[in-house]
């Protein structure tokens, strides 16, 4: 017989805001779908790593669910499901809801690119009968953790042409693998001298990529011409086709469970396709929405979101425009009435680094999808910071369906910060809070994630476009 509890413990009861680690509240059922659902999930990582990949995937999976190219000019009706494809590299999904398009609409964004290493334009070089490739970090990244990683490369030869070579190597089994070299530790003495910031050098990440020469007495520069041999016969190239190039350095290992109990995922890339999949799935799952439900997956988010492909362009903003025209509505008006939450993910507290969270407003593994009103750096720069209203929405809409669900800031007031793409779609008027998943090691060649977050995740995201 339980006992009957003071009236300071009821009255904490009614009054104490509680955040509970999810595992010990949720079902068994319940954790059996988070599972099942992180399995597709993985899958998706390992074959989409890059923005190219995910946008594809993407697209592939919406055409196995009914979804067609939209097309200007033409007529959807309600249930309708369309996507429509910018240059490869950022895709939107909508399904038509019963209301006008003009009325609003429920938007989910998130990213599809992540941290790595771009090939420069003339990246092929010789040096001591070894062959290298040179290369432009993309995203904040610590350097120094892309060294001695196996690598795999990724992306796409554009040629004079017109035609386009497709690039995955390293991946399979049987299929070599790329490295960045580090010094041994015997002869490090003065590199370890360097700030953690300089350890690795940009200029320094160099990918191993042959050492065997062409056979011939003559020449100079052998094993670079017995790379570019191989890639001539493999790919149909010469080395001025690196200039029209984009090429992508990956970590190459897979996606994995984590840990004896299974619970967490490791990989490459979570940030922000551990946001992206709950996004694409939960719109490929809305059947006959009230209002239209449009996710879309954007490239550039980790470099600033600018260019044709990032969400500080106009796609978007076109995207509105087009569905609420072809209704003969004003895509302004659309936008204005329309609500988003922003797809990405959050710093998990980290045990080992304490320091740089806030603990009361830090967000934890297992408790559930991230809810952050603002982002930003320091004095909240570079945020949209959602209204309290909006918030107070979301929240109604999460404790109604029973999503787990906590708040959480990136780390303390005055360490740094970060942004995500929420700021670029409340500036077309929109309603928006960010929404996404707790990440331990973000930036990293390897994530961490916690399947019951992910669910969650996705679970709030259907929610919100249903």
């Amino acid at each position: 017989m339980s006992e009957k509890l003071s009236k300071s413990e009821e009255l904490k009861e009614k009054l104490f805001y509680k955040k509970q680690n999810g595992r010990l509240i949720c079902d068994d059922e319940t954790l059996s779908r988070a599972d099942e659902y992180c399995e597709g999930y993985k899958c998706f990582l390992n074959i989409a790593k890059t923005e190219r990949e995910a946008a594809a995937t993407a697209i592939e999976m919406a055409k196995a669910r009914g979804f067609s190219e939209f097309e200007r000019g033409k007529q959807y009706k309600a249930g309708d499901k369309v996507y429509i494809n910018n240059r490869g590299k950022t895709v939107a999904l909508a399904v038509i809801g019963t209301q006008s398009v003009e009325s609003g609409v429920n938007i989910t964004a998130a990213h599809i690119d992540s941290p790595r290493l771009d090939l420069k334009p003339n990246p092929l070089y010789e040096d001591t009968d070894l062959a290298l490739f040179k290369t432009h970090y993309y995203g904040g990244i610590k350097k120094y953790q892309w060294t001695a990683v196996p690598l795999a490369l990724h992306g796409v030869f554009a040629l004079k042409d017109g035609s386009v070579v497709k690039v995955s190597l390293g991946e399979n089994d049987d299929e070599p693998r790329f490295v960045v070299n580090d010094l041994l530790p015997h002869l490090a003495s003065e590199q370890n001298k360097r700030t953690l910031a300089e350890g690795i050098k940009g200029e320094e990440l160099n990918v191993l990529i042959g050492s065997h020469p062409f056979k011939d007495d003559k020449g100079s520069e052998l094993v670079k011409l017995n790379i570019l041999k191989l890639l001539n016969e493999k790919y149909g190239i010469t080395e001025t086709d690196f200039l029209s190039a984009e090429l992508e350095l990956v970590p190459a290992f897979k996606a994995s469970d984590l840990g004896f109990d299974r619970s967490m995922v490791g990989s490459y890339g979570q940030d922000d396709r551990v946001c992206a999949y709950p996004a694409l799935t939960a719109v490929l799952n809305v059947e006959n929405p009230k209002r239209t439900a449009v996710a879309i997956l954007t490239d550039k988010e980790e470099i600033g979101s600018d260019g044709n492909t990032g969400l500080n362009s106009d796609f978007l903003r076109y995207v509105i425009h087009d569905l609420a025209e072809m209704q003969g509505g004003n895509g302004t008006v659309a936008l204005r009435n329309s609500k988003c939450l922003s797809a990405d993910v959050n710093a998990g507290l980290d045990p080992t680094f304490p320091d740089v969270m806030e603990r009361k407003n830090a967000s934890l593994l297992n408790y559930g999808v991230t809810v952050t009103k603002y982002t930003g750096a320091r004095g909240k720069a570079s945020t949209s910071d959602a209204s309290a209203e909006y918030v107070a929405e979301v929240r109604a809409m999460l404790d109604k369906a029973g999503i787990i669900w906590q708040t959480g800031e990136l780390g303390k007031v005055d360490i740094g910060g970060g942004g995500t793409v929420a700021m670029y779609i409340a500036n077309m008027g929109v309603d928006v809070v960010d929404l996404g998943v707790p990440v331990l090691s973000m930036h990293s060649p390897f994530e961490t994630t916690a399947k019951l977050d992910i669910y969650m995740c996705y679970r709030a995201m259907y929610e919100f476009m249903k």
